[in-house]
Parts: structure tokens; C-alpha cells; sequence
């Protein structure tokens, strides 16, 4: 029996427990007309001119992985997060939590790697802090980054903006950062050679608005994966998703690490896809633009907003029988971002 009286590993995963901790503890001591959006970053005003503002903290383990390490996962965490609202990420800050012995040089890989994606990008890391502790009070490193990105003027863009018609389109294949991280892990029986996902989507999403200010949600799948991003909408917004099973994509890899594992693919995290709604209109220009990135190749329709009398995701399943897609509960995957 859950002892409610305490924090669990659960509560960081992303899921109803993630969900319960925000709208009973965080919200009621922190509320006002930014932070209860509960979009992927706050919208700021800000002469006349409107700028994005998000942070995020990394635990990932192990630090390095197949397809990238906790630091190229900081910075295109951060960036993407800015990207969901439309933003042109310009600025981030990088803090670091060391525990003490761990190895410099390891240090340096990491730094290095949260260069190279910075270069890539033309975002700017402009300031920061580290900070060591004893050893033994934490696992190695974990890095806290903060992102600063400006709105263009006709954008508007936020899960509480999802409406009956809009088109749901996924830039491509689910669960491949989740399944590269765990077959790493020490005590998982199974190998895989599966790369992360882990990729800044701003360029994406740059070409996806020069084509359609018709975008309504963007948001990256990351903890719980499509089956909490949806329901987060769903419940921002007060709509009733359906998504069909049969248009999800999915590796062969991904799907037989979940049989092994018992995990839904729906809850696996991904770092490097994106989900949209799109007006009806607007969706195939939209699905267009993302096939011509390479971040967008694998771009696919999944689903429409079906109603708003309720909030609630419905799944089309392969033999054509319908059911609802919960927010995730339970130990879900801890420390995969």
C-alpha cells in the first residue's frame, strides 16, 4: 500500500502521480495566470513583445547513452521546451550539481556535448552555477538549465488551445529514448542497439509555422510518453482525443523490448518527436513541412479532437475495438531524462 504521506519515485515519472503533485501541492502555492496553464513554459509579456521562459532539471542514468548523454539531453530539453510554444529559443542558463570525485574528464564530455548542440542551434548558454557535495548525496551529476525564447506576434500556442477539428499529427516514431536508455541500464535482460531520439526540434517547428499559424498544441512526449501528453491536453483543453493504433509508429526494437519488458509503448519517453494539433485545413501543409525535415520524415496523422463534452483519449486499437488511454500510474520508468 502507497504510504501517501511521502514522495515516491512515482511522482517523478510524468504521470497521475506527476499530474496530482502539480494541481494539489505546486499550483495552490504558486498559482497565478501563467503557471496554471501548465504549457511546457510560461508566456511572458514583456514590452509590448511577448518572450517564452521555461526550466528543467536532468537525472538520467546512465549519463551516456546511445544517440546522446545527460548533457546533450539538457540542452535540447530546454530548447524544445521553448520550441512547444512557438518560441525561438535565444538564451540558456546551465547549473550544475557535481558529487564530489567524479571524474573531470567526464565532466568535459559533458560540457562538450552541451557545446556542440548550442553551436548547432545558435542558442547562446550565458550563465550558470555549480555546486559539489559530499560523496555519497547524489548520483555523479545532475544539471538544472533554464530557457529564454521570443514569440513571434501571431503565435498562439498552448494545450488549452486543442478544439473539435483539429487534426492530431506525430512527427514520427514513439519510445525510442525510453528503450535506449533502459538497455544500458544495468539489471535489464536484453540488448539493443536502438539510438535515442534525443534532437532539438526548433528547426522543426520553425518550418512548421512559416506554413500554418493554424498550429493550436505543441508539445514533445517526453515522461509518460504520448499516452500523459495527450491526457494533459485532453484535460487543458476539455476535449476527447481518438488516436488509432494502427497509425502510431513504432520500432520492431521498441515494440519487442516492451513485450520483454511489460511496458506500454504509449507511456515510453521520447526526446527528439513532437505531437500537433492542427486545424483540419491546415494539416496536410503542416504535415508537408515536417516530411521535408529530417526530424519530420516520419511525420504521420494518429488522430483528430472527436468531441468536447469530456476530457478523455480514446484508442482505435489494430482489431477495432475502443478504450481509454489513462494517465500512466504506477513506477513508471524513473530517471530516463
Amino acid at each position: 500500500m502507497r504510504d501517501c504521506s511521502k514522495i515516491l519515485i512515482a511522482h517523478g515519472g510524468g504521470g497521475g502521480l506527476s499530474y496530482q503533485l502539480i494541481k494539489e501541492l505546486f499550483l495552490p502555492a504558486f498559482e497565478n495566470p501563467v503557471s496554471k496553464k501548465l504549457d511546457d513554459a510560461a508566456c511572458l509579456p514583456l514590452q509590448g513583445k511577448r518572450i517564452a521562459f521555461s526550466t528543467d532539471s536532468y537525472v538520467v542514468k546512465p549519463l551516456f547513452f546511445l544517440g546522446g548523454d545527460i548533457g546533450k539531453l539538457a540542452v535540447c530539453g530546454t530548447i524544445n521546451d521553448l520550441a512547444m510554444m512557438g518560441a525561438e529559443p535565444l538564451y540558456i542558463s546551465a547549473a550544475f550539481i557535481i558529487e564530489e570525485g567524479f571524474p573531470l574528464d567526464t565532466l568535459k564530455r559533458v560540457i562538450n556535448s552541451m557545446k556542440e548542440i548550442a553551436k548547432e542551434t545558435g542558442v547562446l548558454i550565458v550563465t550558470g552555477d555549480t555546486k559539489v557535495v559530499e560523496k555519497g548525496s547524489l548520483d555523479q551529476i545532475f544539471i538544472n538549465t533554464a530557457g529564454i525564447g521570443y514569440i513571434d506576434g501571431d503565435l498562439n500556442i498552448s494545450g488549452s488551445n486543442a478544439k473539435v477539428g483539429d487534426v492530431v499529427i506525430l512527427s514520427g516514431t514513439i519510445g525510442d529514448h525510453g528503450i535506449a536508455v533502459l538497455s544500458q541500464r544495468d539489471g535489464f535482460k536484453f540488448e539493443s542497439r536502438l539510438k535515442s531520439d534525443c534532437a532539438p526540434l526548433n528547426k522543426l517547428v520553425s518550418k512548421m509555422v512559416e506554413k500554418s499559424k493554424n498550429i493550436h498544441v505543441l508539445r514533445d512526449p517526453t515522461r509518460g510518453g504520448i499516452a500523459t501528453t495527450l491526457n494533459e491536453i485532453s484535460l487543458q483543453s476539455g476535449i476527447e482525443i481518438l488516436i488509432k493504433e494502427k497509425d502510431i509508429p513504432i520500432r520492431d526494437e521498441v515494440r519487442a523490448a516492451c513485450e520483454i519488458l511489460g511496458l506500454d509503448p504509449l507511456n515510453l519517453p521520447s526526446e527528439g518527436k513532437l505531437i500537433a494539433f492542427v486545424s483540419g485545413e491546415d494539416a496536410h501543409l503542416v504535415l508537408q513541412a515536417m516530411r521535408e525535415d529530417p526530424l519530420g520524415k516520419d511525420a504521420t496523422i494518429i488522430g483528430e479532437v472527436s468531441g468536447n463534452t469530456q476530457s478523455r483519449v480514446l484508442l482505435e486499437t489494430i482489431i477495432g475495438g475502443t478504450r481509454i488511454v489513462n494517465l500512466p500510474e504506477g513506477d513508471l520508468l524513473p530517471r530516463i531524462c
